[in-house]
Order: C-alpha cells, then sequence, then structure tokens
C-alpha cells in the first residue's frame, strides 16, 4: 500500500486542498538519466527513496515533507535544467449528487438466455432481467432493446477500462485496526465479487495507489466503480437484477480513486488516530491526475478500446493528463468523461471533461433525467459534447426508481461513513444520480459500435455517435446536451445490423 500517498490524500481531504499537499508531478527532458534525476532532486534536498520518488508512467511522483506547498515545490523543480515541466499532483473526485439503496433484496440469479423478442419482432429484444422493467428507465429512454436487436451486447473480444474506483474481482477478508471513535479496534472486512458483474471477464485489473492486501488485484471500498461498469457491462439476460449496455465485453477495472474506508485502513495501519474528514458519503473518493494518467496509458498499452472516466473537479488543467487523453485518442481508443455536477455551485469548468473538445474520439457527457429534460445539477459549457441518462433525484418523479440510474453493486449502508464495521462482499441495485452515470452510458455504446466494425477509431465513434444524436434544446450543438442525447440504435444502423 502507498502510504505516503495515503497520508497526503487524508491530509489534502482536511485541509480542502485540490493538490496532495508535498507531492508533484515531474517530466524529466529526454535522455536525462537515473543520475541527473537525482541531481535534480538533491538540488531540493530529496533523497529518491520508495516514499519520495515513484513513477508514474511518463512523469515521476516527487514528494517533499518539507515543501508542503505543492505549486512551490512545481516552481522549485521547473527551475533545475534537467526538468522539462513539473505541476502539482492535482485531485478530482468521485461523488454521486445522490443515492439510495434499494429497498427489496435481489432475488436469485438464472441461467442467461437470449433476450425475449416483443411484439414487434426485430426491434424489442427485451431483457429477463427480473429489475429491467420497473427500474432501468434509462436503457428504455434511450431503445436499448432496439439497439441490442442490432448488437446484442458486444463482442467478447473487446475490453472496457473503468478508470475508477475499481471493481473487486478476489473473495477474501481485509483485517485491519480501525479508529471507531475512542480506540483502535480490529475489524474483519469482507470482501468479494459481484456475481452480476463476474470476475470471468475482468482483465488486467491494477490498483494504482497500491493495493491494500497481498494479492488482491484490489477491492472497490466505495461501490462507485462497480456501479459505472455494471452500466457498461452487467450480465444481461439472467433473470436477476438489472441490465448492462455492452454484457459481452471485457472490463478492465483500474483503481485510481481512494475512498473513506481506504484512509481508515491507512491511518489504522499507521496509528493514527480519528475518523478520515472530507469525504461526503460512503461512495465518495479521491482521485489523483498523476494516477489517472498512469492508468490511461495502461489501459491503452494493454488492449482496452474504450475507457470511461465518471471523475472530475474543478482542479486546474494538466499536461501530463492532457497528453494521457492525446495518446489514448491517437492510438484509435475512445474515452467518455463526465461533465461534471457542479451546475448548482458555480458551474466551474470541470477537468479532465474539458479537454474532451479539442481531443477527436474523447468526448464529455452531460446528464438528463427520465423526463429528457437537463439534470439539476449537470455542468454546462463550450466543451459540452453529448448527453446521457444520469438521473435527477429532484422534479421528477415520486416513484423511487424513477429519479435514480439503478445498477448493482456493493450496498452503501454496509460500509458507513464513522462505522465500526464494514463489508464489501454484498451486492444489490443501487441508485446512484449525477453524471458519472451518464457517461458509462456512451463508453457502452462506443463498445457496441466497435463490437459491430472492429476496425472502427475512437474518432469515428464519436462521429457516430454525434451524428445520430436526438437534438435537444437550443438547435445543434449546444453548451447543455451537445450534440443531443445518444440514440444507440441509430447509430448502429449506421453500418447495419450484422446478424
Amino acid at each position: 500500500m502507498n502510504r505516503a500517498y495515503l497520508r497526503a490524500l487524508g491530509e489534502a481531504k482536511r485541509r480542502g486542498l485540490n493538490y496532495l499537499p508535498g507531492e508533484v508531478m515531474v517530466k524529466f527532458k529526454e535522455g536525462v538519466n537515473a543520475e541527473g534525476q537525482a541531481r535534480a532532486l538533491s538540488a531540493l534536498g530529496i533523497q529518491p527513496t520508495a516514499e519520495t520518488f515513484e513513477w508514474a508512467g511518463r512523469v515521476a511522483i516527487v514528494r517533499n515533507e518539507v515543501q508542503q506547498d505543492a505549486y512551490v515545490l512545481a516552481d522549485q523543480m521547473k527551475a533545475q535544467p534537467e526538468v522539462e515541466y513539473a505541476e502539482p499532483n492535482f485531485i478530482v473526485s468521485i461523488d454521486p449528487v445522490d443515492w439510495k439503496d434499494s429497498p427489496t433484496p435481489p432475488q436469485p440469479a438464472r441461467t442467461a438466455v437470449r433476450p425475449t423478442r416483443g411484439s414487434n419482432a426485430g426491434v424489442t429484444l427485451v431483457p429477463t432481467d427480473t429489475d429491467y422493467a420497473s427500474y432501468q428507465w434509462n436503457f428504455q429512454l434511450i431503445n436499448m432493446p432496439g439497439a441490442w436487436d442490432v448488437q446484442p451486447g458486444g463482442r467478447s473480444d473487446i475490453i472496457v477500462a473503468v478508470i475508477d474506483s475499481g471493481v473487486t474481482s478476489n473473495t477474501g477478508n481485509m483485517v485491519y485496526p480501525v479508529w471507531t471513535g475512542s480506540s483502535f479496534q480490529t475489524l474483519t472486512m469482507p470482501y468479494g465479487p459481484n456475481s452480476d458483474l463476474p470476475a470471468s471477464r475482468h482483465v488486467l485489473a491494477k490498483d494504482f495507489p497500491g493495493a491494500l492486501i497481498p494479492g488482491a488485484p484490489h477491492v472497490d471500498t466505495s461501490g462507485h466503480g462497480t456501479h459505472v461498469a455494471s452500466t457498461i457491462g452487467e450480465a444481461t439476460n439472467n433473470g436477476f437484477l438489472v441490465s448492462g449496455i455492452a454484457y459481452n465485453v471485457q472490463i478492465m477495472p483500474l483503481k485510481v480513486c481512494t475512498s473513506y474506508w481506504d484512509i481508515a485502513i491507512a491511518q489504522g495501519q499507521t496509528g493514527q488516530p480519528g475518523f478520515p474528514t472530507g469525504f461526503t458519503s460512503p461512495v465518495s473518493a479521491g482521485c489523483s491526475y498523476a494516477y489517472m494518467a498512469q492508468a490511461i496509458d495502461y489501459a491503452v498499452a494493454n488492449g482496452a478500446r474504450v475507457m470511461n472516466i465518471s471523475i472530475g473537479g474543478g482542479a486546474p488543467s494538466s499536461t501530463t493528463l492532457q497528453n494521457a487523453l492525446i495518446n489514448a485518442a491517437n492510438k484509435g481508443a475512445f474515452v467518455s468523461i463526465s461533465m461534471g455536477n457542479d451546475f448548482n455551485d458555480g458551474n466551474p469548468t470541470n477537468y479532465p471533461a474539458f479537454y474532451a473538445q479539442s481531443i477527436d474520439g474523447v468526448m464529455s457527457v452531460a446528464s438528463i433525467g427520465p423526463n429528457s429534460t437537463k439534470a439539476s445539477y449537470s455542468s454546462t459549457g463550450a466543451h459540452c459534447e453529448i448527453a446521457a441518462p444520469g438521473g435527477d433525484s429532484v422534479g421528477n418523479s415520486a416513484r423511487v426508481d424513477q429519479g435514480y440510474v439503478w445498477q448493482s453493486t456493493v450496498i452503501s449502508s454496509d460500509h458507513p461513513l464513522f462505522g465500526s464495521s464494514a463489508r464489501f462482499d454484498r451486492y444489490n441495485r443501487v441508485g446512484f444520480v449525477g453524471t458519472s452515470m451518464a457517461a458509462p452510458h456512451v463508453a457502452g455504446l462506443a463498445a457496441l459500435l466497435m463490437s459491430q466494425v472492429p476496425t472502427l477509431t475512437g474518432a469515428q465513434a464519436e462521429r457516430i455517435i454525434r451524428a445520430s444524436a436526438k437534438d435537444l434544446g437550443a438547435a445543434g450543438k449546444d453548451d447543455t446536451f451537445g450534440y443531443g442525447l445518444i440514440q444507440p440504435r441509430r447509430a448502429l444502423f449506421g453500418y447495419g445490423p450484422l446478424r
């Protein structure tokens, strides 16, 4: 476990900082060897150790316990002749606008079968999942049954990377001391995979901040990453819970976000009393630019055709993060990024969504509610490119199932803030609201398009998604909905059904 990172993130949350204190991303000039790198560090009194120096893809993370102001530290590093650039390691977040555990327990799963055709043969492949009709207004709004009739679930050789809080692949127990209010108590916290997003479809999972226990790829202690991955690829037609868009594809879970319970466990191991601060819910988490950029590079290097980044915030622009997205698009990948949930908080520009407008193959995704109107929280701006269902718990419906996007993930009440117990092995449908939920609809559609035409590039997929969208709001592209609401069946028919 990377304790230096977790300590810095905990401190940033406590102080309300948008960067990790005492931590910067450094890009050394071409040809600078290890000796030159060490010289640049020594000029600032830093000795390269596992705690102070860490490679994160094409940049190095440099930590300095003495200079905690990352802006000052970046300026000091930039002044060294060996350094091409240096910038603070900014942090953004996953923090849904609202969330709600399901009021009813899940029913047993059945063997997967082909979807049932309705009376409109050829356009109504309706899944057998028990809660599809009652809960998944979002899929019905964009006519996913019609899309599945053209491309039923995608190809099993398509990899979609979910850059988020992870997706649990293994089964076991985490046994750690955790602060419970007045003392440390050793907790046994079981974890296990989601049976409706089976580990057999996970590929090359990686925990960038550092696995909590040896031998485990990672544990999703938030539930956000699993929820996002479920929208993209939850098992479908098995008479169980709800459905996923591209339910045959492989999921590459890449953990870059750290939750309340990750910090609580880290504090317990170092004997730091007190509850982690700065977290607004059990599902929120902090995510660093360095690990996000590293995950993007890792995903494209390991065969991911599609990526989803349901992460964002008002932290400044970053050369490191922008370059990673440009590299992914140049190699033919498609990236879907949530626009942000800050419309009612001054509507600041969110990163990395802002980069989408200038990179073909990268799309920023706004959110609509069940009535196809703008979600009250959804950020707007000229960089908005497309819209998808993200839910809205304000002014949409009194029915519990109509305001939220429901997918299976760990039960939120199983790991409450300030709790004296936690578990990460029980799953049910959970309702989330946010642009985080809208983005995976677009990633799932891109996966279906690339299943339909395997040679399709991310830039070509973006053009199809734009051209096939249903215009909402002002005529043409606008700052609220971009090019409009995704229309999966229409997009897939651009190449004709492959049956």
